[in-house]
């Protein structure tokens, strides 16, 4: 049995799209990948019942949220916690970010997850009246937070820094002071302006080349502290070149959601491994992906990927910011959550046009691993959203 739904297209064009009911991917649980070290940034589960400000004290629903990382867990990945995908700084408040820490490391543990967390500067509101020492405190308190639950840092970008600072020997300083100080490697975290338009001039420079000059000379001169660098400019090429550039003990993690499948596989310089949101969304696929690379079978690895590209695309488009709204939904539609709300509201940071496209373009990637539920739950948005819904059984 299959059904039909009735999707918009822009200009409010209305037509009837049948799912093509593709089967799921053979994925192959509880194995971890051999060839890359690969992490989904993780979205969080809100409440849907809780009785707060959604705006200024959203909850979260932590029993769907945990199961979920257990998922991404099963199927090979490492979890990125606490990131931009989880609303970070953005209807994600430092403090249920600790707790959010907190909860996933300990339940890694109780599987051998690989797991990182994102520390930065957000207990502090940016602004020019924040100095470089409140900058450093916060980042080092966040750090040692991490650290005593036993977990792995990713040091954030800080809008609090990108605020604050005059030039780019600021970030030397900063830095540098909080990677001698770190217990273990950490991972660092370069995200363009296109995620967030309150880092632009990241690194004292607006100007890339001058810009990815001042991080590779923190990089070298705390090589030993630095496990590798998340990017996320969703330039390949830009990539590719600071790649080749990093000391041979630092490694490149791509979080370029345009150009991660070649990105990853690599050339005859090197590879990137994975740092990326997208993965939250494409979990099958990208999983049976870097399974199919560990066993040399790059023309399935290829095959796989290539069709997620349009998705991941659609998904980051601009405003890339709102590209946790597609995760989510993505989530929503394949049953891991029973509903598409998100803290802050973001659920509305999209056009139902926007949705119904991504239906469409996850259909054709195979990612609607139940389709007889993800058309329900697409009716009941589409409903919402005023396009009447006759289901026809074909």
């Amino acid at each position: 049995m299959s059904l039909s739904l009735t999707l918009p297209k822009a200009g409010g064009e209305l037509y009837t799209y049948t799912p093509s009911q593709a089967a799921p991917f053979k994925v192959q649980k509880g194995k971890k990948f051999q060839k890359r070290t690969a992490f989904s940034a993780a979205h969080v589960v809100s409440d849907p019942l809780s009785d707060t400000d959604p705006l200024q004290n959203a909850q979260i629903d932590w029993k769907a949220t945990m199961e979920y990382r257990h998922y991404l867990w099963e199927l090979g990945f490492g979890v990125a916690e606490a990131m931009d995908t989880a609303q970070r700084g953005m209807g994600l408040s430092y403090e249920n970010a600790k707790e959010l820490i907190s909860r996933s490391i300990k339940e890694a543990d109780k599987v051998d997850g690989l797991i990182a967390c994102g520390t930065g500067t957000d207990q502090l509101a940016p602004g020019q009246d924040v100095t470089l020492q409140q900058v450093e405190d916060a980042y080092r308190e966040q750090c040692e937070f991490v650290e005593g639950e036993g977990g792995r840092i990713i040091l954030m970008a800080s809008r609090a820094l990108a605020a604050s600072a005059q030039s780019p020997e600021d970030y030397e300083k900063i830095y540098g002071n909080i990677l001698r100080s770190v217990k273990q490697p950490v991972i660092l975290h370069w995200l363009g302006d296109m995620f967030d338009p309150a880092l632009k001039g990241y690194w004292g420079h607006e100007d890339i080349d001058q810009a990815m000059n001042v991080c590779l000379k923190i990089i070298r001169d705390n090589e030993d502290k630095v496990d590798g660098i998340k990017i996320s400019l969703l330039d390949a090429q830009k990539e590719i070149d600071m790649r080749r550039l990093l000391p041979d003990t630092v490694r490149m993690y791509t979080g370029d959601d345009f150009n991660y499948p070649t990105l990853i596989k690599g050339d005859e310089q090197g590879y990137s491994h994975a740092l990326l949101g997208i993965f939250d969304a494409i979990a099958p696929a990208a999983s049976a992906a870097l399974h199919a690379l560990d066993e040399g079978k790059l023309e399935k690895y290829d095959e796989i990927l290539e069709k997620t590209v349009p998705l991941s695309r659609h998904i980051f488009q601009k405003p890339t910011f709102a590209y946790k709204t597609g995760v989510v939904f993505m989530a929503y539609l394949n049953g891991h959550q029973s509903h598409f709300r998100m803290i802050g509201g973001a659920e509305g940071s999209r056009s139902i046009v926007h949705l119904a496209d991504l239906f469409v373009m996850a259909d054709d990637a195979g990612l609607l691993l139940e389709p007889e539920m993800a058309v329900k739950r697409m009716q009941l948005v589409l409903e919402q959203a005023g396009v009447r819904q006759e289901v026809k059984t074909l």
